[in-house]
C-alpha cells in the first residue's frame, strides 16, 4: 500500500516510492529506493522535502498515514471545489489562431536560442531583439490564451533549455494576464520568463546536458545558476527589477527551503512566486531523457498539492483558474464513454471545456473528430469523468490539437 508521510515520520527500513518534489528539487538518484543509510535520511531532513510517500509492502509501515488514493481523493475534492466559473475570454477560436501560434513558437525558439548561445559566448544580451516576440507572445494569448500554451509542450530534439525558456514566458504572460496586471508588468514579465535560465548558458556542458540525474557536487552546481544569470543580469543595459524578480526568485519556495536566498512568503516578491509555480508545471510536464512528463491535470494536482508547503496557495490557485482544470491538449473521458481531446476552455466555467470527440471506448474504434462545446445544449449534458494517459490508449492528442481543419 502507498501512503503519505511526513519527513518528520520516516525511519530507516522504510521504502521511498516517490520522493515527492520536482525532480529538480533533489539530487538522488532514484526517486524511489530503500531508506537504509543515515546518510540518505539526514539529507531528506535537511532539504526542502516535506512529504514523501512510501510502499508498506517494500518497507516498514507509518501506522495512521493516509494512504494516496485518500490523498488524490481530497486533492481532488478540494480542487473542484475552487471557484472554477471565470469564463475565458478572446477574440478567436483556437483553430483560427493556431497558424499564428505556431509562427510565433517558431520564431521565440530561434530568438531565445541566439540570445542563449550569444551569451554562452561570453556576449551581451541583446534585450531589444525580446521586445517583438514577447508582444507577439502576449498578442496571441489575448486572442485565445491555450493555443500557444497547448503547443509549448511540443518538444523537439535535445533543445529543453530554450524551449523551456518560451514555455516560461507564455505561461507567465498567460498567468499575469488573468491576474489583470498592467500592460508594462505583463511585458516585463515575459522578458523574464524568457530569460530566466540566462546563468544555465555558464554551467559546464557536461553537467547541463548530462543525460541522467546529477550528483550531488553537480547539483549544487546546477543550483549555482539562479546566481550566474543575476550576474549577467545586472551587467545587462535596459534589464528592469521585474526580470531580476523572475529570474532571481523562480527557485525560491514559499516555506523558505529555494535558492539562492532562502526567503520564504511574501518576502519572494508575487513574480516571483508567480515564475516558481509556471517552472515547475512546465518541468512536470516536459518529456526529458531521464523524465517521463505528467499529463496537465495530473501535474496542475501535484502543484495543488505542494501548495500546503513550497508555493503560494492562493497563487496556486489563481494559475489553475487561468489555464483550467483540463488544460488545452489534455486527454479527458466523457460521462458518455468517449475519449476527447481539450480545445479551449467554454465560457460557462473550466469545467466544460470545448473538446473534440476523437474515440469510442465502448466500441474500441476511433471516430471521424467531432467539436463539442460541453457548456451547451447541444452536449446532450456530456461531461468530463476524467483525464486519461494518452499512452494508454496509443493516442496523441497533439495530432488532433494541430490538425488545421477538420
Amino acid at each position: 500500500m502507498i501512503k503519505k508521510v511526513s519527513k518528520a515520520d520516516l525511519k530507516l527500513g522504510m521504502f521511498i516510492h516517490d520522493l515527492n518534489c520536482g525532480w529538480m528539487d533533489h539530487s538522488f538518484l532514484r526517486n524511489s529506493f530503500m531508506l537504509r543509510k543515515d546518510s540518505d535520511l539526514l539529507k531528506i531532513l535537511a532539504s526542502g522535502i516535506t512529504e514523501v510517500y512510501i510502499d508498506t509492502v517494500k518497507g516498514i509501515d507509518s501506522g495512521d498515514a493516509p494512504t494516496q488514493q485518500q490523498v488524490e481523493d481530497e486533492l481532488s475534492a478540494r480542487m473542484m471545489g475552487l471557484q472554477l466559473t471565470r469564463p475565458a475570454s478572446g477574440t478567436t477560436t483556437h483553430q483560427e489562431e493556431l497558424g499564428f501560434a505556431k509562427q510565433i513558437q517558431k520564431e521565440a525558439n530561434k530568438v531565445i536560442h541566439s540570445i542563449l548561445g550569444d551569451v554562452r559566448m561570453g556576449k551581451q544580451i541583446q534585450v531589444e531583439r525580446l521586445t517583438p516576440v514577447v508582444s507577439q507572445i502576449t498578442d496571441s494569448i489575448l486572442r485565445n490564451q491555450g493555443t500557444l500554451v497547448s503547443l509549448c509542450r511540443i518538444r523537439e530534439g535535445d533543445t529543453y533549455t530554450f524551449m523551456h525558456s518560451v514555455s516560461v514566458c507564455t505561461l507567465l504572460v498567460t498567468f499575469c494576464r488573468y491576474l489583470e496586471m498592467s500592460p508594462e508588468i505583463i511585458h516585463e514579465a515575459g522578458i523574464g520568463g524568457m530569460l530566466h535560465d540566462i546563468g544555465k548558458m555558464r554551467v559546464p556542458d557536461h553537467i547541463l546536458n548530462k543525460p541522467g540525474k546529477l550528483t550531488d557536487p553537480e547539483f549544487e552546481i546546477m543550483k549555482n545558476h539562479v546566481v550566474l544569470g543575476l550576474e549577467t543580469l545586472r551587467q545587462t543595459e535596459g534589464i528592469s527589477r521585474t526580470v531580476v524578480q523572475v529570474a532571481g526568485e523562480h527557485h525560491e519556495r514559499f516555506e523558505g527551503s529555494g535558492y539562492p536566498e532562502r526567503i520564504k512568503g511574501k518576502e519572494i516578491s508575487e513574480l516571483g512566486r508567480m515564475a516558481a509555480i509556471v517552472d515547475v508545471y512546465d518541468a512536470l510536464t516536459s518529456n526529458r531523457v531521464y523524465h517521463k512528463g505528467m499529463e496537465p491535470p495530473a501535474a496542475l494536482t501535484k502543484l495543488f498539492e505542494w501548495s500546503d508547503h513550497h508555493f503560494d496557495p492562493e497563487l496556486v490557485q489563481h494559475f489553475i483558474q487561468a489555464i483550467g482544470i483540463y488544460p488545452v491538449g489534455s486527454l479527458v473521458r466523457l460521462d458518455s464513454n468517449r475519449l476527447a481531446v481539450v480545445m479551449e476552455q467554454g465560457a460557462q466555467g473550466l469545467l466544460f471545456p470545448k473538446v473534440r470527440v476523437i474515440y469510442d471506448i465502448q466500441r474500441g474504434k476511433k471516430l471521424a473528430p467531432l467539436d463539442i462545446d460541453l457548456s451547451l445544449p447541444e452536449s446532450a449534458g456530456d461531461t468530463i469523468v476524467k483525464n486519461e494517459e494518452p499512452e494508454d490508449w496509443a493516442i496523441n492528442p497533439f495530432e488532433y490539437l494541430t490538425m488545421e481543419r477538420i
